[in-house]
């Protein structure tokens, strides 16, 4: 299996070559959209990366174009295939329309090609740049695959993936089943209770302040004048701010997820999510989406590949909830509002809890 690597670099002098590679990968983009775009509207076929490819090849040898050489050529033609594929990907159903990334919202990030890429203790040889210091090593004599170099706000990062063998571990035979949810991020059937993070004092501190820098920059925006330096300073603090409240949100992911891959059960049972359609609901998207429940299923799905678990997905119309654990009565009118779950029988259980219970006992038809 293939494990995802992520090193910050260590930057001197590199720091401008940086940002002209990640401005000319979105320019390529762009323009690939734009191409798209034109030739789809007027009537004509798809154009094949490899054509619009050879189209820019010929544009680098005009005057105009000159600063497309400065950079190395693996980024725009990446770029040409990720804007090609976004594209081929609207069309088959797949995603909403690509967008085009603009200076101000994008993140700046480009691609490094894996054959290219040299590793020397704590030292990355990247294309056109040159040798840069990490804080901490790569593992060497391996392939890589998809190297790319992105900035989150504060710091530049290198993301490569790494190709691992899985582990194998004595499991026990035995099946956990996992109910996520917004009071609580996640309920196990071995009565574990994994908090929601949002919930507590540090991130309502940080969303607070949040609110007060974002609050303070839009006073300062005039239509028609160009930012000030403070404006600019506020910006950079605000960008600082998400990035913080992002990273508390993914460690609480990772660390119970984690949690619960080392119990070392045999098989894990989690309901099928539709995310993009309980992001429609409005009283409850922003919660949803602070939730990070789809990044969740993703850490626990590779985890469960890398120790040998199997991992399950319920049938999307299983009703965890309205089934009584103990008799197995289905309650149709239970309402979200209804925390726990009161049955004929007399079996009175937490809501999230008897859902993970049910999950727990899942059988695939």
């Amino acid at each position: 299996m293939i494990l995802t690597k992520k090193v910050r670099l260590i930057l001197t002098d590199e720091l401008s070559k940086l940002y002209q590679s990640a401005g000319v990968a979105r320019w390529a983009y762009n323009y690939t959209l734009r191409m798209q775009e034109m030739n789809h509207r007027f009537g004509g076929k798809f154009i094949s990366d490899n054509d619009l490819r050879k189209h820019i090849t010929k544009m680098k040898k005009r005057k105009k174009y000159a600063w497309l050489n400065e950079v190395s050529n693996n980024v725009v033609k990446q770029a040409v295939k990720d804007a090609c594929a976004a594209f081929k990907a609207f069309f088959n159903g797949q995603a909403k329309h690509p967008r085009f990334k603009t200076k101000r919202r994008t993140t700046p990030s480009f691609y490094n090609d894996c054959v290219k890429l040299k590793v020397k203790g704590n030292l990355v040889l990247l294309e056109k740049i040159g040798w840069v210091k990490t804080n901490e090593p790569l593992p060497m004599g391996c392939k890589y695959y998809n190297p790319r170099i992105k900035f989150d706000g504060k710091y530049w990062y290198l993301t490569v993936g790494v190709e691992v063998t899985p582990e194998k571990v004595e499991l026990d035979n035995r099946s956990v089943g996992v109910d996520v949810g917004i009071k609580e991020l996640a309920v196990t059937s071995d009565d574990v209770f994994y908090e929601n993070i949002n919930k507590t004092a540090s991130v309502r501190k940080a969303e607070k302040r949040l609110k007060r820098l974002q609050r303070r920059a839009s006073k300062k925006y005039k239509k028609g004048t160009p930012k000030s330096k403070n404006l600019l300073k506020l910006e950079g603090e605000i960008r600082k701010q998400h990035r913080r409240l992002a990273n508390i949100r993914t460690n609480h992911v990772h660390q119970a997820t984690a949690e619960i891959v080392k119990s070392k059960p045999s098989r894990i049972v989690m309901e099928m999510l539709n995310i993009s359609g309980m992001m429609k609901n409005k009283h409850l998207a922003k919660a949803i989406a602070n939730q990070k429940l789809y990044f969740f299923k993703q850490c626990l799905q590779y985890k469960c590949e890398r120790y040998g678990i199997d991992f399950v997905e319920a049938d999307k119309w299983y009703p965890s909830s309205k089934l009584c654990n103990n008799c197995g009565t289905l309650k149709k009118d239970l309402k979200l509002r209804d925390r726990v779950y009161h049955c004929t029988c007399g079996h009175h259980c937490d809501r999230d809890l008897n859902a993970s219970y049910n999950l727990r006992d899942y059988q695939a038809v």
